[in-house]
């Protein structure tokens, strides 16, 4: 037993740091894959909760006969508005089961125009957070859905 300890012997500093090297690079490789699919759950999470306003707002013009315009804004999904047309057939529920509306993944809010009562768009602005953008940084749109 006394030989065997006096023959083992610890790792040189050269061992640790190809370690630690070749930790980092995979470390690194599993970070970009990842930090991809983030960006397109984000994506996915927005046009699905899009989807979810489209569904409040046809069952709100069903009840009502118009969307709410762009002032009542989608708060009108949760609360019955108290300006401009007000809706007779509101449910006590509401149309969204929140307290507040929601805002986008990447903690903005939505944006929702009807000038008309008759024909929307809600609009995130995407990871830049800005109006328009191309690529990754492009705007989400109901229009597009």
């Amino acid at each position: 037993m006394k030989h065997i300890l006096q023959n083992s012997r610890g790792l040189t500093l050269i061992e640790i740091i190809v370690t630690m090297t070749i930790i980092a690079i995979f470390a690194t490789i599993a970070f970009t894959q990842v930090g991809g699919y983030v960006g397109k759950a984000r994506i996915n999470a927005a046009k699905t909760q899009i989807k979810n306003f489209e569904q409040a707002l046809e069952l709100y013009k069903t009840d009502n006969d118009f969307f709410p315009t762009t002032e009542q804004g989608l708060h009108a999904l949760i609360a019955p508005p108290t300006v401009g047309n007000v809706p007779e057939n509101y449910p006590p529920e509401g149309y969204l089961k929140k307290k507040d509306v929601p805002k986008d993944p990447w903690n903005t809010p939505y944006v929702y125009i009807c000038e008309d009562g008759e024909k929307y768009s809600i609009l995130s602005y995407g990871p830049d957070k800005k109006e328009g953008g191309t690529g990754k940084g492009a705007d989400i749109s109901s229009d597009d859905l």
